[in-house]
């Protein structure tokens, strides 16, 4: 008997010392908030091949626009949870991180939508399509992103558009190269460069990597030795070919 009442005594003591570690580690981690003040929020912005549309003191005045600026807020009162939801309503924001740290400092993590292209359709229409094909109105977005005009539905826009814009954007010489897309009547796709005097004819936008790596080639290896105001038009609609209409003298 008294064998067993040893054994369920180890086991209290056991059980009370798991319970004091477990609140100190608590206690250790989280300090105390009710004397801990908001002093400064730190915001961390991914970049992509553009620099988006939000910068840090947009993100603030956001937040002072929701009723959620959490500077010299007591930390207990910060909830990080709410502000990361709050951000993510944002039209800008693809998703949000928030955290506090011991020292009463606010961290948040944006990762932003990126603008691949503007739109500026025949219909009237003009927006900013983001790599995900979300439609951003009313931005005041100083840029030299790829311009689209022409025969534009949003539809188009968004199924067509935001993956060419998206292959555009991943390549530096594209990148770089191209300054607008013109949609003719039936869907198909002009690209205006910003160097040479010429107009690319695409076709669809079907097979788009390996028409834009047969025109690479042919700028590096024939108009780099032609001219690049040699050609008025040049098409690569076709597979393994390059048409090209000669300018007019």
């Amino acid at each position: 008997m008294s064998f067993k009442w040893k054994k369920l005594g180890i086991v209290v003591v056991d059980i009370a010392i798991a319970v004091y570690l477990i609140l100190a580690i608590t206690s250790f981690n989280q300090p105390d908030e009710l004397a801990t003040a908001c002093s400064e929020v730190l915001i961390d912005i991914e970049r992509d091949a553009t620099d988006g549309f939000l910068n840090e003191e947009q993100v603030m005045n956001f937040l002072k626009a929701n009723k959620m600026n959490p500077e010299g807020q007591a930390m207990n009162k910060v909830d990080a949870r709410q502000i990361e939801e709050t951000l993510e309503r944002s039209p800008f924001v693809e998703k949000a991180e928030c955290y506090k740290t011991q020292n009463g400092k606010l961290c948040i993590q944006l990762k932003q939508k990126t603008p691949v292209i503007r739109v500026q359709a025949d219909n009237g229409d003009d927006y900013y399509l983001d790599n995900q094909g979300g439609m951003l109105t009313n931005v005041n977005y100083p840029s030299n992103l790829i311009i689209a005009t022409g025969n534009i539905s949003q539809q188009y826009a968004k199924n067509v558009l935001t993956p060419v814009g998206n292959m555009l954007l991943g390549d530096k010489f594209w990148q770089n190269q191209i300054e607008q897309i013109n949609v003719l009547s039936d869907g198909t796709l002009e690209m205006v460069p910003r160097v040479g005097e010429h107009i690319v004819y695409l076709g669809t936008a079907d097979n788009l990597q390996a028409k834009l790596d047969r025109l690479q080639k042919f700028y590096r290896y024939g108009l780099s030795q032609a001219g690049w105001n040699r050609y008025s038009y040049i098409s690569v609609e076709f597979d393994n070919q390059i048409i090209c209409k000669k300018r007019k003298k």
